[in-house]
């Protein structure tokens, strides 16, 4: 698997990301990335390929501060699931977090059904669930999560 900064003009990618918004938006309180909004200049997204140059997936990495930054929209293309995908996506951010100076990563999912495998992946990477960060306010299907790095 290779991992490199994500190509916004690459059909696969933007495929992905349109997947991962209609999957999120099924869930009126999403705080899902959009495709601007993962340009920005404090947003690093990051893709997975397999041999043959197949995407894989994508997760991104927003900086919060100088210390700490926000895990966003780690996705697995269809194709890959169970694979391992957003496990290297993950540690593959973390990297690039430490190398940066962060000391905390922070990421908002959710508690319905439809999350619950990114949940329990999250707690076996060594997450473990804070209060609301940043400009997030809690509601009844949001959790947050936290991991010192």
């Amino acid at each position: 698997m290779q991992i490199k900064p994500a190509d916004f003009t690459a059909p696969d990618i933007l495929a992905l990301i349109r997947q991962h918004l209609e999957f999120s938006n099924q869930d009126a309180c999403t705080h899902a990335l959009g495709l601007s909004d993962l340009q920005k200049p404090d947003i690093e997204m990051f893709t997975a390929h397999d041999a043959d140059n197949n995407l894989m997936g994508c997760a991104a990495l927003k900086t919060l501060g100088p210390h700490s930054g926000e895990i966003k929209s780690v996705r697995t293309h269809d194709d890959h699931l169970r694979k391992g995908v957003s496990r290297a996506l993950m540690a593959h951010i973390e990297q690039i977090a430490k190398s940066s100076g962060m000391t905390a990563l922070y990421l908002e999912t959710h508690n319905t059904p439809q999350y619950a495998a990114a949940c329990r992946l999250y707690e076996a990477l060594g997450y473990e669930y804070c209060g609301p960060f940043g400009d997030y306010a809690q509601n009844p299907r949001n959790v947050f999560m936290v991991k010192e790095i």
